[in-house]
């Protein structure tokens, strides 16, 4: 299965990276639509999506605004966007609200239930983060390989059984080593508590992303820190595409 990282920015995009969205074009299973969203369509390869929400702040739910060609078009049969009450709620409430966006693509909202059948025989499950207004992290898993998104959270162990022996762990880290302070303060990671959980989860692999947009460089966050913890890690980039 391919992962496609069309969005590796946090807060806001740069001239570098877009903000937050992964996708599985083969399985139609998208996490997060951030301003990258717009790049969804170029790899549809289904005729349904399934969109699962992390939480509604901006960065995360913009990118749903732009797809309103495919869907109206008839190209997308049916776009279903899951994720908690309260986060669907805002965004029917707030970004599809009429002065806003006053046509609605045609998405299907979906509470999030324990457990959800995904394309291709899996299942996902999710569990709660701690951050300023609540997040989700997703675990999806099918025969012989799965996958953790973990955004928008501090690197507290709190999660830490749940993603255990993933194949591919995606995490925040917004911050380096030296912005402990400021990832306590905004409710969002940094290098060394990243790698801690990689390693303690007995994860095979480690894909950082959500990038503070003030570092487009090649190394925004001291990759050398966390390889000395957890050696299986790597940056994202926007367009970047691995197979696990």
């Amino acid at each position: 299965m391919r992962l496609h990282f069309l969005g590796t920015g946090g807060y806001h995009p740069n001239e570098r990276r877009h903000t937050a969205c992964l996708m599985l074009p083969e399985v139609g299973v998208i996490f997060d639509a951030g301003t990258s969203f717009f790049r969804v369509a170029e790899r549809v390869a289904t005729r349904e999506l399934h969109i699962f929400l992390t939480h509604s702040h901006l960065d995360h739910i913009a990118g749903l605004t732009y797809f309103i060609v495919p869907m109206l078009s008839g190209r997308i049969d049916r776009a279903v966007v899951y994720s908690a009450p309260e986060y669907l709620a805002a965004v029917e409430t707030h970004l599809f609200s009429q002065p806003v966006f006053p046509v609605n693509p045609g998405y299907e909202f979906r509470p999030l239930e324990d457990r959800v059948a995904l394309p291709g025989g899996g299942i996902l499950t999710h569990c709660r983060l701690n951050h300023p207004g609540g997040a989700l992290g997703f675990r999806a898993d099918w025969p012989g390989k799965s996958l953790a998104y973990i955004t928008d959270t501090v690197a507290d162990g709190s999660y830490t059984e749940f993603v255990k022996g993933v194949d591919v762990l995606v995490h925040e880290c917004n911050f380096s080593d030296g912005g402990a302070g400021w990832a306590a303060k905004t409710g969002h990671s940094y290098t060394s508590a990243v790698a801690r959980i990689a390693r303690d989860a007995g994860t095979k692999r480690l894909l950082l992303t959500h990038f503070d947009p003030q570092h487009p460089e090649d190394d925004p966050v001291g990759l050398p820190a966390a390889r000395a913890i957890f050696p299986a890690t790597e940056i994202a980039e926007d367009r970047m595409e691995i197979d696990f």
